[in-house]
């Protein structure tokens, strides 16, 4: 029978680990830029697709995670390092590093105004599920043994759409009442957490190597050599 309690586990560790990494606070001035002159109705049917569209992209990742790795013959504990390191990268950089502002003249940010669809990029792809989210949802996979496992991770990752969704939503009042300072503060709580996520990520990746059944058994036999 499959562990309940764990099942709960994966759903809040989804929650944890991909909340800090999506950081709707974060995107919300981005989000109300490129939505800039869109009715109210408009803006939230971007919204919705968008959320749509990274449950899509995050749970195509996770399934095919498998393959993927496979594939390319990665291993478990080198997925957990190089995915730490990414995280822990962009939480550093979120941590210590300036909080870019969106320039009037960035051709990015205007062409993102000028499309009529950017439900899926560049709101979806890379702003909501980016490379850091793609590698946490990556490594979910390594704890997944049973398809009850995959059904708690979909679901977490369901309910930081539902969040995110919610948040943006409430966009222009919550940049009101917090304002640009409080965003940038947010925006380092958040960085902190990533940073942590990613360092973990490492450990439990350098911890895999040096547990696993081959390399000790090679230690144990290098040192009986001696």
């Amino acid at each position: 029978m499959h562990n309940v309690s764990h099942f709960w586990e994966l759903i809040f560790g989804t929650v944890v680990a991909l909340l800090p990494m999506i950081n709707p606070l974060a995107s919300a001035p981005t989000f109300l830029a490129i939505t800039e002159g869109d009715s109210r109705e408009r803006r939230l049917e971007q919204l919705r697709l968008a959320c749509l569209y990274m449950i899509g992209i995050l749970v195509s990742f996770l399934i095919g995670g498998t393959f993927i790795m496979n594939f390319f013959g990665i291993s478990i504990p080198g997925l957990r390092i190089a995915g730490g390191l990414l995280v822990a990268g962009i939480g550093s950089t979120m941590l210590v590093g300036p909080t870019r502002q969106p320039k009037a003249d960035d051709p990015a940010e205007a062409e993102a105004r000028a499309k009529r669809d950017i439900s899926f990029s560049p709101l979806a792809m890379p702003m909501l599920s980016g490379p850091g989210s793609i590698a946490v949802t990556i490594g979910f996979t390594s704890l997944a043994t049973h398809w009850l496992d995959y059904a708690a991770i979909i679901l977490g990752i369901s309910v930081v759409a539902g969040i995110t969704y919610v948040t943006l939503r409430l966009s222009e009042r919550i940049v009101l009442v917090v304002g640009v300072n409080g965003m940038n503060a947010l925006s380092k709580v958040m960085g902190f957490l990533i940073l942590c996520i990613g360092i973990q990520f490492v450990v439990n990746g350098v911890l895999g190597i040096v547990t696993d059944p081959a390399v000790v058994r090679a230690i144990r036999d290098a040192a009986l050599v001696k």
